[in-house]
């Protein structure tokens, strides 16, 4: 956590806390939520990690833990469903990821940390409250416009690793199966890790403590994805997603820089302000 973050001051009860443990722990308990989460639901890790990653170290951070942690954790889970992947389906989208991830990995580099934390923030705000409400697109679905959904979510995935909400809202509402969607969004997904990964390292983003952030972070959020798949089937689906979404629009609002600037006026060196009134 970076010195000074009234975050920090919160927490610790004094001043910033060493870097390490303070940051370190709240990941860590993320990485878990966000791994239960994705074993009842299929989803949520990216919405759930990236906007708290972001807060605690910087954006470019949390994408390079992102796409290591949801990558080689779920091969086991996506490699025995690529044979199932309607190709046909997936390749326009994976046309207009693949190009556009560049993109977003120069705006990821090259932009300003508070602004990139809200527009990851707002992204996924938006996002999430649109798949909470149900709505999905019913209109034709042409190459030109599959690529340019494979375009946002190829920019979503390099700016913040999250790809998944422009495709689920366009696939889930097509007529294809519900396995072939499953297919379709797990193959597209593993192979987004593949391109994110190789962006990041041409754009010298993978730092050493980067690096070694995200492999300390597999055990916690394998164990918390198995915890995730035991819990399934004790609640309804309908229940699992409402929990779902409501931990990722916590974690976006928690995130937020303007909740860092209100947790500022609310403490000043460990005291809150009201105390010394």
């Amino acid at each position: 956590m970076r010195e000074g973050s009234p975050f920090a001051k919160c927490l610790s009860g004094a001043g910033p806390l060493p870097d390490i443990d303070l940051s370190l722990a709240l990941l860590t308990a993320t990485v878990l939520v966000a791994g239960v989460v994705r074993g009842l639901s299929g989803f949520g890790t990216g919405l759930i990690v990236a906007p708290i990653a972001g807060a605690l170290y910087d954006p470019v951070t949390a994408v390079v833990l992102l796409v290591i942690i949801d990558s080689l954790p779920t091969l086991p889970v996506a490699l025995p469903v690529v044979k199932l992947a309607r190709w046909r389906e997936v390749l326009p989208v994976l046309a207009g990821l693949a190009l556009f991830v560049p993109l977003g990995v120069y705006i990821l580099k090259n932009g300003d940390e508070t602004v990139l934390r809200w527009i990851i923030c707002m992204i996924i705000l938006a996002c999430a409250l649109t798949l909470r409400s149900g709505w999905r697109y019913h209109g034709p679905r042409s190459l030109p416009l599959s690529f340019g959904i494979g375009a946002i979510a190829g920019t979503l995935s390099g700016i913040a690793a999250i790809p998944g909400p422009p495709v689920i809202i366009y696939w889930m509402a097509s007529t294809l199966p519900v396995a072939i969607v499953r297919a379709n969004l797990m193959t597209l997904f593993l192979i987004s890790e593949i391109f994110s990964a190789g962006n990041l390292w041409a754009a010298g983003l993978f730092e050493h403590s980067r690096v070694m952030l995200g492999v300390l972070m597999i055990p916690p959020y394998m164990f918390s994805l198995l915890i995730g798949g035991k819990l399934y089937g004790i609640a309804s689906d309908t229940t699992y997603r409402r929990i779902a979404f409501t931990l990722i629009i916590a974690s976006a609002l928690i995130a937020l820089p303007l909740t860092e600037i209100l947790f500022g006026w609310l403490f000043s060196d460990g005291q809150m302000l009201s105390s010394t009134r």
